[in-house]
């Protein structure tokens, strides 16, 4: 019996001692976990999701550079909707995205799958392709003006070499300035999106495209059948991405045309720059921005309601 008795306390001692064992490197892995995500945490804390809660509370409010807040209800929103400016800045919004979005998606995808066939020199230009994404947007801008320069810029006197006498005014024109935009914005970020959808592209298995050979298919029905159906992940980050990237635009038209000619690509954005530190209202600005991240809100839901639809 007390040989048994010992033998019980001998098999039990280990037990005991792998699960301190198992307890302390759990509380070690915890730790280093929270090592590395506290730090991009804080910042998140500090520069976006603070700024972000108290948006909520200032868009409800009547404030300027002097004084405090003071609490107004709905009357900043009431004011959105007799705004006339507000209501050009957000179909300019709207129309910049519904053809940025689909262009550059398009357009990133079929230079992806350009650049990942074997071709001589692929490496440059695959990075001749990135090499505008990370290129200054001030640089950019300026040199796109200057080729879209309605009398003198390359682009109208190529234009003009097919018998075309009426040649666009691009950017100083009402009608040509968002198009002008969405081109430029176009060639710059597609070559990061780009990028994305080669990596999409290299984990896509050779077999299914050999079956699929094997099977009588040809080249558009294994784009097709094949490689849309492999590249959903891809697809659906880029979209996203996109369409976040393609409401919040500022950056460029800010550069190109400062939301002219007139109020022809004024933007939420711009708006919102304008109303908080041209005209000195936060209050009314924080309204807007509300109103654009609620839009960027709703887009994206519904664009992850329709991915999880598909996939299941």
């Amino acid at each position: 019996m007390a040989a048994t008795a010992t033998a019980e306390v001998k098999t039990k001692q280990p037990k005991a001692s792998r699960s301190v064992s198992s307890a302390k490197l759990k509380r070690r892995n915890t730790i280093a976990g929270w090592t590395f995500i506290l730090p991009n945490f804080v910042g998140f804390a500090l520069f976006t999701l603070i700024p972000v809660l108290t948006l909520f509370y200032t868009a409800f409010t009547k404030w300027n550079v002097f004084g405090d807040p003071k609490f107004v209800g709905l009357e900043n929103f009431n004011r959105l909707i007799g705004d006339d400016k507000f209501w050009t800045a957000f179909w300019n919004t709207m129309y910049y995205t519904v053809i940025h979005v689909p262009l550059t998606l398009g357009l990133s995808l079929g230079l992806a799958l350009l650049l990942n066939q074997k071709l001589r020199g692929l490496a440059f230009f695959r990075a001749a392709a990135f090499f505008p994404y990370f290129t200054s947007i001030v640089a950019v801008a300026q040199v796109w003006n200057m080729l879209l320069s309605p009398d003198k810029g390359l682009v109208n006197q190529f234009i003009r070499l097919f018998g075309v006498t009426d040649a666009p005014g691009w950017t100083t024109s009402t009608t040509w300035a968002m198009p002008a935009v969405i081109i430029v914005a176009t060639w710059r970020e597609m070559g990061y999106y780009m990028v994305l959808f080669l990596a999409g592209l290299q984990v896509v298995p050779p077999e299914l495209y050999e079956a699929a050979r094997m099977d009588g298919a040809g080249a558009w029905r294994r784009f097709w059948n094949v490689t849309i159906p492999c590249l959903r992940p891809t697809t659906f980050f880029v979209l996203v991405m996109l369409t976040i990237g393609s409401f919040k635009i500022l950056d460029l038209i800010l550069v190109m045309t400062n939301g002219g000619p007139g109020t022809s690509t004024l933007v939420l954005s711009q708006y919102v720059y304008q109303a908080g530190f041209t005209q000195g209202e936060f209050g009314y600005a924080s309204s807007i921005a509300l109103v654009l991240f609620l839009v960027c809100l709703v887009v994206t839901v519904v664009q992850f309601m329709y991915n999880r639809k598909q996939e299941a």
